[in-house]
């Protein structure tokens, strides 16, 4: 099980590193109806959505979720959000309602946000909207409407309690130092610490995960976790831009790890997105034709995501691709060989790639220790040349 969602915090005590946050939003209850809605905004793992349903425990409230970029147009919005703001719980006495990822709802937006607008007006119960990004000027009247209460960055000393706290919990140790690094890295994000941290305890050697090429593991983990797990959403399509690997690497870590997430009908149409995106990266290398590079973005992030039938729970323990492994040993391989070949080429005033297309016939000139000599050969490719 994910540690973010196992120990996801229930009370305001629980709740780190928003202390302000907590005490506007409790003020908002109280005051409930002088405003009917509150947003909560922020950068990501700041707790916003926790937030929300921190608030419905502590007030004994249900709380119903609902996903605005589900809800593109007016119809729909009336549809689903218009009977949960109207009718009453039938378990509580009190109901909240949370509007997830608010600053998607423009994107396609037929009348949308007025229906929203329209809806807040006439709602019987709080309603909690939570957005990474709420200043674009078109949520001018929705910012005007509602309660703003913003999730800071998390203190690293705060998430290093929390982290010590969730260790303690599973009855493991972690070295200080890094559980310093972790907390530092994570850059305010409670969310990808404890999800760091959860990773660092699987490994051999905990300490990889502060190494350069580790982050970049790091980085394709929390992108692959959000393709497989969370729903498709237009913000998919920047997802690979903040990872530092090539889009091919990401291409081989998507193909080892769709087996481990999807399964049936999930799993055909992944492979299908992914023979698809192969076939555009094929092009773009043999005709030149980058344009298409948008097309293999959107294939490996939206398409991929799509291919599953509904939000996904849990923690999977993503793998490297082995042929990320294979593909480096051919290189070593054959990396003396290339370079062989490229003095011989320049030597004997021939292209490069007829040298490697003739090599066994350059090996038995290169018998010879004089041509050897003239052509300056190192120590590891005169190795190559008697161990191949």
């Amino acid at each position: 099980m994910s540690w973010t969602e196992k120990y996801r915090p229930k009370k305001f005590n629980e709740l780190k590193g928003q202390a302000e946050a907590i005490s506007k939003s409790r003020n908002f209850l109280a005051n409930f109806p002088k405003k009917k809605s509150m947003i909560f905004y922020g950068p990501p793992g700041t707790g916003k959505t926790t937030l929300a349903y921190v608030l419905a425990y502590e007030t004994d409230s249900e709380i119903l979720e609902i996903n605005a970029s589900d809800l593109r147009n007016r119809e729909k919005l009336r549809a689903v959000l218009k009977p949960a703001l109207e009718q009453r719980s039938l378990l509580k006495q009190r109901k909240i309602i949370l509007v997830d990822e608010v600053d998607g709802i423009t994107k396609f937006d037929y009348g949308g946000l007025t229906e929203l607008l329209n809806l807040i007006d006439s709602a019987k119960w709080p309603v909690i909207l939570v957005a990474n990004d709420i200043w674009d000027k078109r949520f001018t009247p929705l910012r005007k409407k509602s309660e703003m209460v913003q999730m800071k960055e998390v203190d690293y000393r705060t998430i290093k309690d929390v982290l010590i706290s969730v260790l303690r919990r599973e009855n493991l140790f972690v070295d200080n130092e890094l559980l310093t690094g972790i907390a530092v890295k994570a850059k305010g994000d409670m969310r990808a610490a404890i999800n760091d941290l959860q990773i660092a305890s699987e490994m051999e050697d905990p300490s990889k995960i502060l190494d350069n090429d580790r982050n970049k593991e790091v980085d394709i983990f929390n992108a692959l976790r959000l393709v497989f797990k969370e729903k498709p959403t237009e913000s998919l399509l920047r997802l690979y831009d903040s990872v530092n690997m090539p889009m091919d690497q990401i291409l081989l870590w998507i193909e080892e790890n769709i087996p481990l997430e999807y399964k049936a009908k999930e799993l055909e149409r992944a492979y299908d997105a992914l023979s698809r995106a192969d076939v555009f990266k094929g092009r773009i290398y043999k005709q030149q034709y980058w344009r298409f590079l948008v097309y293999e973005n959107i294939l490996l992030s939206y398409g991929i995501s799509a291919s599953k039938e509904g939000v996904k729970r849990g923690f999977t323990n993503y793998k490297k691709p082995d042929r990320i492994l294979k593909i480096w040993m051919n290189n070593q391989r054959t990396a003396k060989k290339k370079s062989i070949a490229q003095k011989f080429a320049a030597y004997v005033h021939v292209g490069q790639k007829r040298a490697m297309a003739e090599f066994p016939i350059i090996k038995m000139i290169l018998n010879n220790p004089e041509i050897r000599r003239e052509l300056k050969l190192e120590k590891e490719e005169e190795d190559y040349l008697e161990s191949h």
